[in-house]
């Protein structure tokens, strides 16, 4: 009678010892899970899903540094939904979606800003080949641009306003510091057209602005 006893405690025992290592294994389990959620959020400070016109595009980028991954992942395309992987000079700061040149199908615009107190901007554009795959739209950079770049130093905000790109920036006129410009605020607009190879944006309109509008 007192082996039996001694059996039945010590399969209680044991039992009790295996339900607290299946315990703690899971709680490992899901510690480990919640790291690895956590590390890949960490790893991608800009993540926005955009959609029109039965076309998504999932848009994320990786990395802290100056230098990050630009991530852009279509849906929706009839022929090919490849994802996009592009190293960029800077990071993402917005991302959205018009159909710039009236065909049916929303071209993507993704806004980078570089490291630095200058924040030079860039646009990082894509448009639908008749809704079949994505193909990058030439950006030109405004500094060559001897119309548009007098006074240039950064500082570029971007939008889409009625279907047309608009990048704005303040004007430094000599002398002025970084954090303070007097020269107003230019205003380029763009129109996207059909080149040789691939689509680019072309400069369509300047207006300078004073500081107060």
């Amino acid at each position: 009678m007192l082996i039996r006893t001694f059996s039945i405690t010590l399969l209680s025992a044991l039992i009790l010892i295996g339900c607290k290592e299946s315990v703690t294994n899971k709680n490992l389990e899901t510690q480990t899970e919640d790291s690895v959620t956590h590390s890949t959020k960490d790893q991608r400070p800009f993540q926005k899903m955009l959609s029109s016109q039965k076309i998504s595009y999932e848009v994320s980028a990786m990395g802290s540094g100056s230098i990050q991954q630009l991530i852009v992942q279509p849906t929706g395309l009839t022929e090919i939904n490849d994802k996009i992987t592009l190293e960029i000079d800077g990071q993402v700061i917005n991302a959205e979606i018009a159909d710039l040149n009236s065909d049916g199908y929303p071209e993507l615009l993704v806004y980078t800003t570089s490291a630095g107190s200058g924040s030079y901007g860039n646009v990082i554009g894509f448009s639908p080949n008749n809704g079949k795959s994505l193909s990058q739209i030439y950006f030109p950079n405004v500094a060559d641009n001897s119309k548009a770049n007098s006074g240039y130093m950064g500082h570029d905000e971007f939008g889409v306003v009625d279907n047309t790109l608009v990048q704005k920036f303040p004007i430094y006129k000599k002398g002025d510091i970084n954090s303070n410009p007097r020269g107003g605020i230019r205003q380029i607009q763009y129109k996207l057209k059909d080149g040789e190879a691939s689509r680019k944006f072309v400069l369509d309109k300047i207006v300078e602005l004073s500081n107060k509008e």
